[in-house]
């Protein structure tokens, strides 16, 4: 369960702000289409896009080594609760909320709301950039809107 909260933490926090804190629909518009690189507190890293059916598509290496995996977070798994951005995935026992400050012009920083110590670091990649290219089956977990 640790591992899908931090793939979630790093795909989902994706969101940036600017001179502080952002409202969570300023963070939508300025995050969704665009390819963001991630590394995590504790090394995990990847790829990932925010779609605006609050899907994810991506890639994840745990700890930062094995192999890289394909990751898909379903339509309705990223949600907007009050001034807040929200991840709903079925296995998890709670639904995190994200705080996110911008830490450079083209870098952001998510950290999950209660636990400074979870964050990850994101930083904007242009072009249309692959975000899926390991031979391996794409790891999906399902949002707690899809179970409904």
């Amino acid at each position: 369960m640790l591992r899908w909260f931090l793939v979630l933490a790093g795909l989902l926090s994706a969101m940036p702000a600017v001179a502080g804190e952002l409202k969570a629909e300023d963070a939508r518009r300025l995050v969704v289409g665009k390819l963001y690189a991630y590394t995590c507190f504790e090394g995990t890293r990847g790829m990932g896009r925010v779609h605006s059916d609050g899907s994810v598509i991506g890639t994840i290496q745990f700890q930062g080594s094995g192999p890289v995996r394909n990751a898909w977070l379903p339509a309705g798994t990223l949600r907007v609760k009050g001034e807040s951005v929200c991840a709903a995935v079925k296995s998890m026992p709670f639904e995190p909320c994200f705080s996110l400050e911008q830490t450079g012009q083209n870098s952001f920083r998510g950290t999950v709301y209660g636990l400074g110590f979870a964050y990850c670091d994101f930083i904007r990649r242009g072009g249309t950039s692959r975000v899926a290219g390991t031979s391996q089956q794409p790891m999906q977990l399902q949002s707690a809107a899809s179970a409904e």
